[in-house]
């Protein structure tokens, strides 16, 4: 409970479309050699050539999250429109065929595609992946049983993925279901200590399957390059302020469950069946049927359990300092996710006659460079 601890780095994965025609584009030579040298390692390719990643540095509290990412988006956006380009962050683009797509050559991007096939293929998808420091290793394995209660909330909150090839899938996320194609996805088990998950992690790499923990894909995992828990079931969010209240949710979680430990109290562990049922329902419906509150055996409105879970971080949000941002998820809440606004985009362009798969990409620009 120290002011330094509870660190925070944000990576996020945004598509690159053409200005003109909002295709997905090639990311040129020349956009990533002035990203890098403005960024340096803070932006990357990612496994398709209309990819690209960034991520912050570490930063001790929101505000500097806030500044990083901020910079990072806008330095993206400058030198993709000098190449006619426009960076998105949404989770799938709303009529791309996966089936015209390439991976970027790479060495770990060449062995991912052999080693899964069409699974790997059908990656069109962006997420953002929040990490949160947590230096004591039998801590990181405490927390993510205890964590994992709140992955659906987040996923929820954040669902930006209702369209697919030019259809409109019915979920909120299908990012998701394409991504649980892969093996080693989906809610992490529970290990009763660092070496139950190093022992059962291990086997793996014995046997020569992966190199690393890196290729473990769980939606919440302990990160292999660094002492924090890594939550990946997010999509992206195309608006700045609302990935910031998405990870402020997620730090101030994660101090809140330190904080009954401290007191020898715990979050109750709950089945991972009954969690991944709320996971599915996230996945589908995002904020708009609720979710099952176990304690109370009951489906509630996501309304209700937001403002629950505010009412219970708020003593962590003060003391973090993200109280603002953590009040702002009840907007989220009130006006709906990307998936939500893309739909009524996609409606009010059927209904005037225009392209509505383009209208949705001249959207998420817009959302894009609106904080910016």
């Amino acid at each position: 409970m120290t002011q330094d601890a509870f660190t925070m780095g944000i990576e996020e994965e945004y598509l690159l479309v053409d200005r003109d025609s909002f295709d997905l584009a090639v990311a040129p030579k020349g956009l990533m050699e002035a990203c890098t040298s403005e960024l340096e390692d803070q932006v990357s390719p990612e496994f398709l050539q209309c990819q690209i990643e960034i991520g912050t540095k570490v930063c001790a509290n929101i505000g500097a999250a806030r500044d990083d990412l901020k910079k990072l988006r806008a330095c993206v956006a400058k030198h993709a429109a000098t190449f006619n380009l426009a960076p998105i962050a949404v989770s799938c683009h709303p009529f791309a065929d996966w089936k015209d797509q390439h991976h970027t050559d790479k060495e770990r991007y060449d062995n991912l595609r052999e080693a899964m096939g069409a699974a790997a293929r059908r990656l069109l998808i962006c997420g953002m992946h929040v990490h949160i420091g947590i230096e004591d290793e039998t801590l990181r394995t405490d927390l993510m049983p205890q964590l994992s209660y709140f992955l659906p909330h987040l996923l929820a909150l954040s669902t930006s993925s209702p369209f697919w090839q030019g259809d409109d899938t019915g979920l909120a996320s299908y990012r998701l279901g394409v991504f649980d194609n892969l093996p080693r996805t989906g809610l992490p088990p529970q290990f009763s200590s660092w070496a139950e998950y190093e022992r059962t992690t291990g086997t793996l790499i014995e046997l020569g399957i992966i190199e690393d923990t890196t290729k473990i894909w769980w939606d919440l995992r302990p990160s292999h390059r660094f002492p924090t828990l890594e939550t990946r079931i997010m999509d992206v969010s195309p608006r700045l302020e609302h990935t910031l209240s998405l990870a402020a949710l997620l730090q101030a979680i994660t101090r809140m469950l330190c904080r009954l430990r401290a007191r020898n109290l715990r979050w109750r562990e709950y089945d991972r069946f009954l969690i991944g049922e709320n996971r599915w329902r996230a996945q589908r419906y995002g904020i708009s049927e609720g979710l099952i509150d176990f304690g109370e055996r009951r489906i509630r409105p996501m309304e209700d359990l937001i403002n629950e879970v505010i009412g219970m971080v708020a003593e962590d949000a003060e003391a973090l300092g993200s109280m603002r941002e953590i009040m702002h998820l009840k907007e989220i809440v009130e006006g709906g996710t990307s998936a939500t606004r893309q739909r009524r985009v996609w409606a009010e362009a059927e209904a005037t006659g225009k392209d509505p798969g383009r209208a949705v990409v001249q959207h998420l620009i817009e959302e894009f460079n609106a904080d910016l």
